[in-house]
């Protein structure tokens, strides 16, 4: 979780996202610094099993490469989300889309990329993707409409 304390952000009326998308920017290198940290670790590891080992310990070996690919796997994912957060700029919205800061009568959610919960000015902001239920239902929306999901109705009371 981050915390940056801004001057009452949440409440203008013309929000300056720049903020958040750093945060979020940042989130997503550490995470793929973390991946890549780890991918070199268990590779590394996997080097000493098979030169000390021998091949009697060829299921170790495979353990630690299914390993590698999960990790790979979730490092391509991060990839794709600094891809998908460097197109997003901080103009205003006029309704819901990708880039869009939503707040609702239930929440205040980010919709880019999901990398959980951020706090702004001792306000919680949700994270999300736009392939979420979430962001799926309110796509395309504007302020004052509705929408529901999971027999949770909610209310867009401004976008950003």
């Amino acid at each position: 979780m981050y915390l940056i304390h801004l001057k009452s952000l949440l409440h203008q009326q013309s929000m300056d996202k720049s903020e958040i998308i750093k945060i979020v920017r940042n989130k997503i290198t550490s995470k793929i610094q973390n991946f890549e940290n780890l991918i070199a670790e268990t590779r590394a590891s996997s080097n000493d099993t098979k030169s000390s080992m021998g091949d009697k310990y060829e299921t170790g070996r495979e353990m630690l490469q299914q390993e590698i690919n999960n990790l790979q796997r979730q490092l391509n994912e991060a990839l794709n989300q600094q891809v998908l957060i460097r197109k997003i700029t901080s103009e205003p919205s006029l309704k819901v889309q990708n880039g869009a800061l939503v707040k609702t009568d239930k929440g205040v959610f980010y919709i880019s990329a999901s990398i959980g919960e951020i706090i702004l000015d001792n306000q919680k902001i949700m994270t999300i993707s736009a392939e979420s239920p979430l962001a799926k239902a309110m796509t395309g929306l504007t302020k004052g409409q509705s929408f529901s999901v999971n027999t949770v109705s909610q209310i867009i009371e401004e976008i950003w």
